[in-house]
């Protein structure tokens, strides 16, 4: 793979019960489960599942719904199977789609810092819609 290459970071699924789901992601696929100790304690919004090195599924509870603000209607994605999906680039490609989407008069969220993920915080991430209202997330870890 190139420091060109997007990759999937991770994907965040709604669920009715975060610990539950983690234990089924576990036990049924096979998948190491992540900060379920953390988010059975409160300490985290939600856990997560490794799928592999790079890329882990979220699993957000429905109530963490109203929450969602990074665009409009966000908040309003409860009850569809995925909330958003996350690509992870390198700096220059994270610069470079963020300055495409701006061209088009796409709206974008703020700059975010320190967002955890499939390798641990992001240097930066931001949102963003498809033209079909599919939810994205760019982000960069600062290593690429």
């Amino acid at each position: 793979m190139t420091d060109n290459t997007a990759r999937l970071d991770h994907v965040v699924l709604w669920v009715q019960d975060p610990a539950a789901a983690a234990d089924f992601y576990e036990k049924v696929l096979g998948l190491e489960p992540l900060r379920v100790a953390e988010f059975t304690a409160g300490k985290v919004s939600f856990p997560s599942v490794r799928l592999n090195e790079e890329t882990i599924f979220d699993l957000a509870p429905l109530t963490l719904a109203e929450r969602m603000r990074m665009v409009p209607g966000a908040d309003k994605s409860a009850g569809h199977p995925v909330n958003h999906v996350c690509l992870a680039l390198p700096e220059t490609a994270f610069d470079g789609l963020r300055a495409r989407l701006e061209e088009r008069g796409t709206p974008v969220s703020d700059i975010s810092e320190g967002a955890f993920g499939a390798r641990g915080a992001a240097r930066r991430s931001f949102y963003f819609r498809d033209p079909d209202g599919n939810i994205f997330e760019a982000r960069h870890y600062g290593e690429e």
